[in-house]
């Protein structure tokens, strides 16, 4: 079966703020669908939501035309999450984080110094994770997701952090990604110009 990411008549209120109603979306291998939108506008809630770690007050999503209430831990055996904290281990080297995350999900057979080299943290293998800058730690944090062998990809303002070398390596992966048959869900402020068949959600 073809992977499918989907949603109808999503609904999330927040305190009193509705942050979005009755949102539709549908993506297929090789698409990206991009949340635009200000601070606060409901990006990350969106992407929180598809994650299934924010309950909407309407609506549902499916994976594989199927609701992803009824599959949660295929589901989420499917799909990376890059989110504005790493969610690494300071403590540990950055090897060793990679390593921990291959635990956790299928991995490619991408290898692991190969990987580094092509994110620009290869003399960076030994070091505790805290001693790292914040660019630094998000290039790890794409490591593990060149790493992970999963179809969808969820960004949540990946750019953050990166010099502008960074940043068009997001590109590259991502359309990397893409071009293989995965799927990517990105938030982002500013629009972003990918090879690939974008959808854009506006919050």
């Amino acid at each position: 079966m073809t992977e499918k990411l989907s949603a109808t008549n999503l609904t999330l209120i927040r305190g009193e703020r509705c942050l979005f109603q009755e949102l539709d979306f549908a993506l297929n291998p090789g698409e990206l669908l991009l949340l635009k939108g200000q601070n606060g506008s409901g990006k990350t809630s969106l992407l929180r939501a598809i994650a299934g770690m924010l309950s909407l007050e309407s609506g549902e999503i499916f994976w594989n035309e199927a609701p992803v209430l009824q599959q949660r831990q295929e589901f989420h055996g499917a799909l990376v999450w890059l989110a504005h904290k790493t969610g690494l281990k300071g403590d540990l080297t950055l090897v060793e984080n990679l390593r921990f995350e291959a635990s956790l999900r299928p991995q490619s057979d991408n290898d692991l110094a190969v990987v580094c080299e092509r994110v620009g943290i290869s003399r960076l293998k030994r070091l505790p994770l805290r001693s790292l800058s914040a660019g630094q730690q998000r290039r790890v944090a794409l490591a593990r997701l060149v790493l992970a062998d999963v179809p969808l990809w969820l960004l949540d303002e990946p750019f953050t952090s990166l010099d502008r070398d960074g940043r068009h390596l997001v590109t590259q992966l991502v359309e990397e990604h893409l071009t293989s048959g995965g799927m990517c869900v990105m938030a982002a402020h500013q629009d972003v110009e990918i090879n690939a068949t974008v959808h854009r959600v506006s919050l």
